[in-house]
């Protein structure tokens, strides 16, 4: 039951806004790969922090580009 709980979230934020997909998966991926280095079952949480971190951040991007198209 846990497994299913830690895929929730990536999954909730990718279905909420499909633009923002592409930096979830690069994300996750930088993460899964960072947290398989740092030690035994830390690839999963930072696959989860690297998605989290990557929508955040194009999230941001967007919304910054968003403004700049209306006020400019």
């Amino acid at each position: 039951m846990r497994f299913v709980s830690l895929f929730a979230l990536p999954l909730l934020m990718v279905s909420a806004s499909p633009a923002l997909a592409k930096g979830c998966i690069r994300g996750a991926a930088a993460g899964g790969v960072a947290g398989h280095y740092v030690g035994k079952g830390h690839a999963v949480m930072g696959a989860m922090a690297g998605c989290v971190a990557a929508h955040h951040y194009y999230a941001k991007q967007a919304r910054a580009q968003k403004a700049a198209r209306t006020h400019g």
